[in-house]
């Protein structure tokens, strides 16, 4: 673990040069969750009886137990790791895949966060990069000439990227403005040596202060089912627990912002919520 001072975080809009480093951070952000999810649904009761089933027939076809009970569960977890939204990760979202060319930002200067910790502290995040010579390689790169409409970069969203001494170490992932007022965090990923030194609550709230001048009244983040630590994590951040209210707006967001399904209709996410 590495001691991270947040007054020299700077948070920024993602660009389409740092979409490679945004996906090999997610995928060790990521790391087991999809597996975790996968033994939480084989692990129901109505996925145990259809399992015991097929096992019992197939029990008539080949004269070996073992592989009549490993055929069926090797079967459905190929069918669930097919089928089950790579975009879940730490924070759930319906999309299947990102959009990292529409959610990069193309302007001029960097679209920043405001981070709390440099009025606390009086310092200045360093966010001049150092001039680097640039190979004859990179000079022959092909420029992405996809053309990125308005629409598509309102349904793409907004990534948010960490970076401290010009290394990206952290992200956060907005959807799209589906509802006036309302806005959705869909993934959080912190690099594994900047964990529990505060980095994810930065980006939470610095996003969430953003929210709030745009207009925002309250913000929802779907954690995976199985996940005790993102669930422990927007708790302490505030967030409630979708359902966990008895009065009729609570009902009538239940239908609006339902939790991602999996296999038999289990759900893969739980549904938090934070009224700025």
């Amino acid at each position: 673990m590495v001691k991270l001072e947040l007054d020299q975080v700077v948070m920024r809009r993602m660009k389409e040069d740092d979409i490679e480093v945004v996906k090999a951070l997610i995928k060790e952000g990521s790391e087991g969750t999809e597996n975790r999810l996968i033994l939480h649904i084989l692990t129901r009761p109505l996925c145990l009886f259809i399992l015991a089933v097929l096992s019992s027939i197939l029990r008539c076809l080949v004269h070996s137990f073992i592989l009549a009970l490993a055929i069926p569960v090797f079967l459905l977890i190929v069918f669930l790791k097919i089928t089950m939204p790579r975009s879940t990760g730490v924070l759930g979202s319906s999309r299947p895949y990102w959009d990292y060319l529409g959610s990069s930002y193309r302007g001029t200067q960097d679209e920043t966060l405001q981070n709390p910790y440099c009025r606390i502290s009086g310092k200045t995040p360093v966010t001049k990069r150092p001039k680097r010579r640039i190979s004859p390689k990179e000079k022959d790169k092909e420029v992405s000439t996809e053309k990125i409409t308005p629409e598509r970069e309102q349904t793409a969203g907004q990534v948010w990227l960490a970076e401290c001494d010009f290394d990206i170490i952290g992200c956060i992932f907005r959807e799209n403005e589906s509802r006036a007022g309302i806005r959705r965090i869909c993934r959080v990923v912190t690099g594994c040596w900047y964990r529990r030194e505060g980095l994810g609550r930065l980006l939470v709230q610095s996003l969430e202060q953003r929210e709030r001048e745009t207009g925002a009244h309250r913000v929802y983040a779907h954690v995976p089912f199985p996940s005790k630590v993102g669930e422990v994590f927007f708790r302490k951040l505030g967030y409630r627990l979708l359902g966990e209210g008895t009065n009729n707006e609570d009902d009538e967001e239940r239908n609006l912002e339902t939790p991602e399904r999996g296999f038999l209709g289990y759900p893969l996410t739980k549904v938090f919520y934070k009224d700025l």
